[in-house]
């Protein structure tokens, strides 16, 4: 069996998502072409895995409990786009906070993941939340206008606890995630 998989830090905080999903409706009354993040569904992404193994599921479990950290603590602040503001394609809200933990986390988790033989990460870490996908040009700069308006807005913070091995099952209206595992604290 198949799985595709990644490893993620949730969103679990109620008013952190409360406050993305001021921001999506705000962007969405842009009439842009955008489809928004399902809010159970908001995560950073610490890494994608791809279709995996049930073996090679296992050895992700195993390696995600043996990663150990104390709980951190990170912001959420400042809306922002991939490529850019001409050709965005992603909508994303940017973190800060105790990076220096976030990145050993990376670190531990990407050194384990080579061991088990997963090529590194090509394109490197950019930590962020997804709040929307861009779907065509439609009203582009009305959407341009929205992000520039909301380029410094403060969502919050959260603790960090825990990083999860997470399976998408992709469906014409959405990928439904499930935690396969978690890592526990030190």
């Amino acid at each position: 069996m198949v799985d595709r998989c990644f490893i993620s830090i949730d969103i679990d905080d109620p008013v952190i998502k409360r406050r993305l999903a001021d921001i999506q409706n705000i962007l969405q009354a842009s009439e842009a072409d955008i489809k928004n993040v399902e809010s159970e569904n908001i995560h950073i992404t610490l890494r994608f895995l791809g279709e995996i193994t049930s073996d090679r599921t296992e050895s992700v479990s195993s390696l995600l409990k043996k990663i150990s950290f104390s709980p951190f603590k990170l912001i959420f602040e400042g809306i922002g786009v991939f490529p850019n503001l001409n050709r965005p394609n992603v909508v994303w809200t940017g973190i800060s906070g105790d990076m220096q933990e976030l990145m050993k986390v990376f670190s531990e988790l990407e050194k384990g993941l080579k061991n088990l033989g997963f090529e590194p990460e090509r394109r490197g870490f950019q930590p962020h939340l997804t709040l929307c996908r861009v779907r065509s040009g439609r009203n582009r700069a009305q959407l341009a206008e929205a992000i520039t308006l909301l380029g410094d807005s403060y969502i919050g913070e959260m603790v960090v606890e825990h990083i999860r091995l997470k399976k998408s099952v992709l469906t014409r209206d959405g990928p439904i995630y499930s935690t396969l595992s978690e890592s526990t604290l030190v």
